[in-house]
């Protein structure tokens, strides 16, 4: 029986690091570099692992309505919406301690902090209405807002060119906004930190709950096992890693810039990514619990991790 997995990730740096060692190297079109950088390093275990890139909210939106992906990058706050089908994977996760989202206005705007978010209403741009950045706009603004969601490198042109007020950032823009003459005034994951003391859940992998059904008894813990054993070599290989990147640049030119890749990579490929452990299983508990109690998302109750 083949044993095809489809592995769904952000075509970002962090969601590229962590999995070749399982999938091997893909160009931007999902073909297998030349020679061995196509092919996995690690034991598979009968496993073909297929990997799909897609920006983050179309990975929601598919997670939400369709579910057909054995495994993919998440929103943490879509996963109250698709916890019946998936299982959160202890590996994978992006957390923001004390930094995350942030919110970029232009140079000559009045909006000078939180405080002028929530008493302006500007209108905002955001990466989709399913992210965390958007779920933890809402607890910040705690009320209605004005905003139009589109895809996340788009953002900073929307703000630039006047089209949205302020532009809600994540990836690497987070660290690449000033250049373009963009002024930050809040830091999502400074002020969720503030508020709570815990650290702000941003990405999540999530893996099917049927595949004991269909791969027999086992394959469900067999695969997240691979899914750690995949993020615990790339991070021990940073400079295959690297290299990566460089053959993926693209349009992408701030991956030549080393040290904002080493930075942004040390902000979420860390040993949060390895395993989340009880300090993630708490944060995402916190999340859930403020969005569905303003009505954002329904209830989930435990935390269900494997791995």
């Amino acid at each position: 029986m083949t044993k095809t997995i489809t592995l769904a990730h952000s075509p970002d740096a962090d969601d590229l690091v962590m999995w070749w060692p399982l999938a091997g190297m893909r160009n931007a079109e999902g073909a297998p570099l030349a020679g061995s950088d196509g092919h996995p390093v690690l034991d598979t275990r009968g496993f073909t692992f297929e990997p799909v890139a897609a920006d983050i909210q179309a990975l929601n939106e598919r997670a939400t309505a369709r579910g057909d992906l054995d495994i993919t990058a998440i929103s943490a706050f879509t996963y109250p919406f698709v916890k019946d089908r998936y299982r959160i994977t202890a590996c994978g996760g992006s957390f923001g301690d004390g930094y995350g989202p942030k919110v970029v206005v232009r140079q000559d705007s009045t909006v000078m902090c939180e405080g002028c978010l929530r008493g302006q209403r500007p209108k905002f741009a955001v990466p989709g209405d399913r992210t965390t950045a958007f779920c933890v706009l809402s607890v910040l603004m705690d009320g209605p807002f004005e905003y139009e969601a589109m895809p996340f490198h788009e953002i900073t042109g929307a703000v630039a060119e006047g089209r949205a007020d302020a532009g809600v950032l994540i990836h690497e823009a987070q660290l690449t906004h000033a250049d373009l003459g963009l002024r930050e005034v809040a830091d999502l994951g400074a002020w969720w930190k503030q508020e709570t003391g815990l650290l702000l859940p941003l990405g999540l992998n999530v893996i099917r709950r049927d595949l004991d059904e269909r791969f027999g008894d086992g394959a469900e813990a067999a695969v997240a096992e691979l899914l750690t054993e995949s993020v615990s070599h790339a991070r021990a290989h940073p400079d295959v890693s690297r290299r990566f990147l460089m053959a993926r640049v693209g349009d992408r030119p701030e991956w030549r810039d080393d040290a904002l890749v080493e930075r942004y990579l040390g902000m979420y490929v860390n040993d949060m990514t390895t395993d989340m452990g009880e300090p993630g299983r708490a944060a995402l508990t916190r999340l859930f619990e403020e969005a569905s109690s303003r009505a954002l998302c329904p209830p989930v109750g435990p935390i269900d991790l494997i791995g």
